[in-house]
This record gives C-alpha cells, structure tokens and sequence, in this order.
C-alpha cells in the first residue's frame, strides 16, 4: 500500500527519518522508495573521500544541505600516512558550487583544504552557517578571514585540531560588526595570538554563543572580559591558565572565580594550557555542574589533580594526563559515578621508563566504581590479565576499548605470559563492544578470540601483535559486523588476505603496514575484487625495482563505486584488476610492468 503513496508524501514521511542507516535501508526497498529518497536527502556523510566521487554524489542526491566527509585513513593521526598521499577537498568544493547553491554545512576529518576552497565556500553558498574542520591541513589564516568576512550567516566554526598557518592574528576582525549568530567558535589549534579586542568584539555581540574554545595565546587574565560577555556558555575552552608574573595573582584569582561564578549553564571545559594549580579553585563555582572536563593538555600533578577532579561529581567525560596516577583514579572511582568516558593520555611517552605511578590499578578502580563507565583509552607502561578479566567482568557494557600499553609487545608483567586471555575476556564479556584498539604482547590465540566473540565489532586497531597468518583469518572469517581494520607490524601476509578477500567487499577499508603483505598478492586481490581500490603506498620506488615476493610498505585497500582516484602521488600504485592490460596504475599514468 506504501508503495502506491505520491512521491510527495513519502519524501514528506521520509523526512523525518534522520539517521544515515535507516535512509539507506529505506533506499534498497524499491524504485520508488530509492527516488523519494534521494529527492529529499538533506544531509549526507561520506566515510572516505575516495568511495564516490563528487559527480556521483550530486546525481544520487540533488539538494543537500549538508556534507560530512573523511579523507585520510585514521592511522594518518600516528603520522603513518606520508605527506602528500590525497584526500584534497578542492575537487568537492568546485562540483558543489554549482549543484548545491543552498549547502549550509560543510564537515571534513583528515583532508587538505588550500584557502582557494575556503574562498569558494565564502562566495558561493550565501546561507551558509557550519564549517567544521577536523584535524584538517593546507589553509591559512587568510582563507580563515575570507569565511569570517562573507558568510554572513554563520553559526559554527570549529578548526578541531587542525594545522593551520598563522599569516596574521587579525582575522577575527573580518567578521562584520552584523556578524551575531554565532553559535560555536572554537580557534584552540591556533599557535599564534589573536586580535584580542576583534574577539572580545566578537563574543560580545554574538548572544546565542554557547561553545568557545581558545587557543593557548589567551591568557587567563583576559578570560573575565570574555565571560562576563558570554554567561550563557555550555562549553568553554580556556587559553594558557598561567598569569604573567608581573600581574597581581589575587586579583587574577578574584576575576576570574568571580566571572565563572556567572556562569549557570557551564556544563564542559577544556584547554588549561600551562595550568598553575594554584588557579584550579577558580573553577569551584562551576565544577558540581560539570558533565565533560578536558584536561589533556593541563601539566598538574597530584595531589592538586585528584583534589580538582573528585569534586566533579556529574562527569561524564573526562580527558586527563597520566599524572592522575592511580591514586587520582581512585578518587575518581569513588566521586564520579555518572562517568561514560575515561581517557588518559601520556604526559612523555618517550621516556626510558615511567614517569608517573600510573598502572592497571587506577583504571581497575574505575572499573569497579563507575557502573556507567562504556567508552576507555587508557596509556600505560603495565598490564596483567587479571586486571583485564576484572575490568571485563565489572563493565560489560563497554562499548569502545583502547588499551595503549606504550612499549610493544610487553606481556602480563606478574607473569611474563601474553595478554591473549584478558583482551580475550574483554571480547566474551562485553558484547556490545564496537571499537577494539590491542596492545601489548599477544599470539594469535587473542585473534580466536575475537573472530569467536566480537560480533558487533566495527573497527579494530592492531599492532605488533600475532605470530602468523592465522590471527588474520580469525578476525577476517568471525567478525561479521567488522567495517574498518587497522594494522602496523603484525606478522599477516598473503594467504590469510587472499582467502578472506570477499569479507573485504563488506568493509569500509583496511589498512596494513609494515606487515608481510607481497606485492604479488595485492595484484591477485585487485583481481579478486574489481569493485575494491588496492592501493600499495612505498616510498622505496616503483614496485617494479624489487621482486613480486617483496613486502610492501603499505596497503590500503577500501570499497568505492567510482573507480581508482586520479590524483596519487608518485608513491602511491593502485592495482588495475586486469592483468592483461596494465598491472597498475600511478595518477594518470598506466605503467607496464618491466
């Protein structure tokens, strides 16, 4: 009966669906639902920039609103993606221009974007009012300036942790004394100052402002000014939270307790650069209220850490260095019942040995005290199984687990042996788990595991782990729900891949480096999966200069309906799958085998 329905009253009903997933379920039912679909899709995401293209996107879709697209692999965030590889956002920006004159909302992760497409973006979509980059790189403050002077509509932008290149702090100023619906501003990856009055300016007429983040250039001194104009915040990053020496440090103190006071809807906080404990009870005002508290960046140690922390009682997120310790954690254990999400970052990850007294204890307590606790990165130097099976056992609910232990291949430290029971514990026991990052020495027993276990996994980090081909298999045969794996020196290689290939086909990519993966074996995967881009990444030259059999550096195989890319870089090879023609192809050159 649906199906008799006029097109205009299954867009209408459609409309209301929002979630990715359910729209492309809704989409495969028939001809008609797939066209009243397409019709009145406003927003669309892209999981990688090279699975369609920019014509393919705007045949399917005619009048988006909104894009959302990822561009380099997520291992690009270790820097082991080389400079240069791609993901250039100059090719959508220009095919969007002209089909999508009413694009609203631009979110990118990982690509290049140059101030040319910053321009176009400023010029071309005159009700414009998001632009989110997200670790992104290639623009300047100048394309920053172009934004701020032409959209005039604008209520979000966010620069994440991007790269960009400060030509001058007076960007700010470009935004038109008009300029009033911001909604978000966050400029905290900004090295350099900025125009200090072009931002007070700014906030200060800008009355639906409820996210501001600043960059560490911003003293603390300055941060009353700023808060008295913006009461109404929700989140609020805070620049350097050091005073110059040459300020009165209680007057400092007064101001800024005093305006934090003013603050009722205050809900997250992050930045803290240079953090002076002393300054820490300027916050007290707000703390109680406090659901997200980032203080990876703030350099405090305990006592005056797990002092802050533990009267935080409503978090539910928290970013931390390692000098928490495990005494912090404890505190945090016994204060923080609402807490979802624990991260904890190394304060020197390069250090001969540890720094801090932080081991599997701390993260145990958590364990054990925080019911609502689903989401863990946790960086450590130390680990054991029994630690691992206790966490399992008291947080079955854990929806993402990343355990960095710092030194490869280290084993259960009270007993030297693998690690393979307690991530194997993690997999039985949670079964919701959908992101899975390994760590430590392990066999490919704890690969049995999870092909046996993780069956809603979706993405899975792996390094220096396993010891054949057969921990490949395992995952690749029993994780059925897998999209994206991510491995660096493992031992895996050609049969393992080869026998799984199909799995490939129902993956968002893979990703392998430093592993045993020939290129021989790349080419009989191109073969093997046409619908596939098999790229091969080595710097080392064409792989034409080395035997067949030779390793290659790595591999990035993921799904796409529009063909091999044409803008790789002098080392980058994508394999043709017709052997008889050309093997493989570099840009828009077709290279013949010697």
């Amino acid at each position: 009966m649906v199906n008799t329905l006029p097109l205009e009253v299954l867009e209408h009903i459609f409309s209301s669906i929002t979630t990715d997933k359910d729209r492309n379920s809704i989409s495969l039912v028939s001809k008609t639902w797939y066209e009243a679909e397409r019709c009145c899709r406003k927003n669309v995401f892209i999981g990688n920039c090279y699975a369609v293209s920019p014509s393919i996107l705007i045949r399917r879709f005619p009048d988006i609103r909104s894009v959302n697209i990822k561009g380099k692999p997520h291992f690009a965030d270790f820097d082991l993606v080389p400079e240069g590889w791609g993901a250039y956002f100059y090719p959508w920006v220009v095919t969007m221009v002209k089909a999508y004159p009413f694009l609203e909302e631009i979110r990118l992760k990982r690509m290049v974007v140059c101030d040319e497409s910053l321009e176009l973006i400023s010029k071309s979509f005159k009700n414009f009012k998001v632009l989110v980059l997200q670790s992104c790189e290639g623009f300047t403050t100048d394309g920053l300036a172009a934004i701020a002077a032409n959209c005039r509509n604008l209520r979000e932008l966010d620069l994440g942790e991007s790269e960009v290149e400060d030509l001058s702090g007076h960007w700010l100023s470009h935004f038109p004394d008009s300029c009033t619906s911001l909604v978000s501003l966050n400029i905290a990856c900004l090295a350099s100052e900025v125009s200090f009055s072009a931002l007070e300016r700014l906030v200060a007429r800008s009355p639906h402002l409820r996210t501001l983040r600043l960059n560490r250039a911003v003293s603390i001194e300055k941060l009353p000014k700023l808060l008295r104009h913006a009461s109404q915040l929700v989140e609020f990053g805070t620049g350097s939270y050091s005073a110059d020496t040459q300020v009165d440090v209680s007057e400092v103190f007064v101001n800024v307790s005093q305006a934090f006071s003013g603050c009722n809807k205050l809900k997250g906080l992050s930045g803290f650069w240079e953090a002076a404990p002393a300054y820490f009870p300027t916050i007290y005002p707000v703390h109680s209220k406090l659901t997200s508290l980032n203080l990876s960046y703030a350099t405090v140690e305990i006592p005056d850490l797990g002092k802050l922390i533990s009267h935080c009682h409503n978090l539910q997120r928290l970013w931390v260095l390692d000098y928490v310790e495990d005494s912090g954690l404890e505190e945090i254990a016994n204060s923080c019942k609402e807490l979802q999400e624990l991260r904890v970052f190394p304060s020197d990850p390069f250090a001969p040995g540890p720094n801090v007294s932080l081991t599997e204890k701390g993260l145990v307590a958590v364990s054990v005290g925080c019911p609502k606790l689903q989401s863990v990165l946790y960086f450590c130097r130390q680990m054991t199984n029994d630690a691992l099976v206790t966490i399992a056992r008291n947080r079955p609910n854990m929806i993402r687990f990343r355990l960095c232990i710092i030194e490869p291949q280290t084993p259960d430290y009270s007993t030297l042996e693998p690690l393979d029971a307690g991530f194997g514990a993690i997999v039985q026991h949670c079964k919701e788990l959908r992101r899975l990052s390994l760590s430590g020495l392990l066999t490919d027993r704890v690969f049995e595991y999870i092909g046996v276990h993780a069956k809603k996994l979706e993405m899975l980090s792996l390094a220096f782990a396993g010891d054949s081909d057969l921990g490949l298999h395992y995952v690749l045969s029993g994780c059925e729900s897998l999209r994206k794996l991510e491995i660096r020196d493992c031992p895996f290689g050609d049969e393992a891949l080869l026998a799984n290939a199909a799995k490939l086909e129902t993956m968002r990519s893979l990703w392998m480096s430093n592993c045993s993966v020939s290129f021989e074996a790349c080419k009989l995967l191109a073969q093997k999966l046409p619908r596939l881009n098999v790229e091969v990444i080595d710097e080392r030259g064409h792989p034409d200069t080395r035997p067949e059999s030779c390793p290659v550096e790595k591999l990035y195989v993921y799904r796409t309906v529009s063909g091999r890319r044409f803008d790789t870089p002098g080392f980058v090879w994508i394999i043709d799958e017709d052997p008889s023609s050309t093997p493989y192809s570099n840009g828009n050159r077709s290279l013949a085998s010697a």
